[in-house]
């Protein structure tokens, strides 16, 4: 009981936070914030809509039991991708604040979809 609901709330978090990105990444203008930091990271600005479309993928396969885990893979290489990319750039801080990002698919994957009976 206590493992679905920590499940539940990390699925919320993560398809949250998946959908949250995919859409400031489609609306990058008007968030002048995540392209300078795609910018540092040393993305073209071309990028940006399929990091969107690719976050919002990620969250909905997050919520389909049968993707769940598939979802929570793409998830957690998104992260990797980002940390690579930040440490490349030299950025280590941005690296270091993206590692509790990569604990919650792999989390999820421990714990599985929360509504699995």
């Amino acid at each position: 009981m206590i493992r679905d609901i920590i499940s539940l709330l990390l699925l919320i978090a993560s398809a949250g936070l998946s959908f949250y990105h995919g859409w400031g990444s489609f609306n990058y203008r008007n968030h002048p914030e995540s392209l300078k930091m795609m910018t540092q990271l040393g993305m073209a600005e071309s990028w940006m809509p399929l990091f969107g479309a690719s976050a919002m993928l990620i969250g909905i396969l997050l919520l389909l039991p049968k993707a769940f885990f598939y979802g929570n893979i793409l998830n957690a290489v998104s992260v990797v991708f980002i940390m690579a990319m930040a440490l490349r750039a030299g950025n280590v801080k941005m690296a270091l604040i993206e590692i509790p990002f990569l604990a919650i698919p792999l989390v999820l994957i421990w714990l599985g979809y929360p509504f699995k009976n």
